[in-house]
């Protein structure tokens, strides 16, 4: 059984950092390109950033050059490290396979003052 469990979210004042991990089990994790999506309150998913089996990298353009997206295959663990956040990235992240939608419970990113 896929099991995708997203962590690290929380309150952070704009300008700050959080690194969102997601801890893949059931799958060969390294065989599969991943991604980040988000859910703001009252809106659809809108996908963040993916990463392929090969490590290349694609992101949104509102998030290009703050967020970086990594995975760690020994420890099949999908990482997403953000920096200089803004309001308008509070949402709910989840991670998935590329090619599905998600699946875990993701983890809660709030950017206020």
């Amino acid at each position: 059984e896929v099991q995708l469990v997203e962590s690290g979210g929380g309150l952070v004042q704009p300008g700050g950092s959080l690194r969102l991990s997601c801890a893949a089990s059931g799958f060969v994790f390294s065989g599969y390109a991943m991604k980040w999506v988000r859910q703001a309150p009252g809106k659809g998913l809108e996908w963040v950033s993916t990463i392929e089996r090969g490590g290349s990298t694609s992101y949104r353009n509102s998030v290009k050059a703050r967020f970086t997206i990594s995975r760690d295959n020994a420890n099949n663990t999908l990482y997403l490290q953000m920096n200089n956040l803004k309001p308008e990235d509070t949402a709910k992240y989840f991670c998935a396979m590329a090619a599905s939608n998600p699946s875990g419970q993701g983890t809660q990113v709030t950017v206020s003052s």
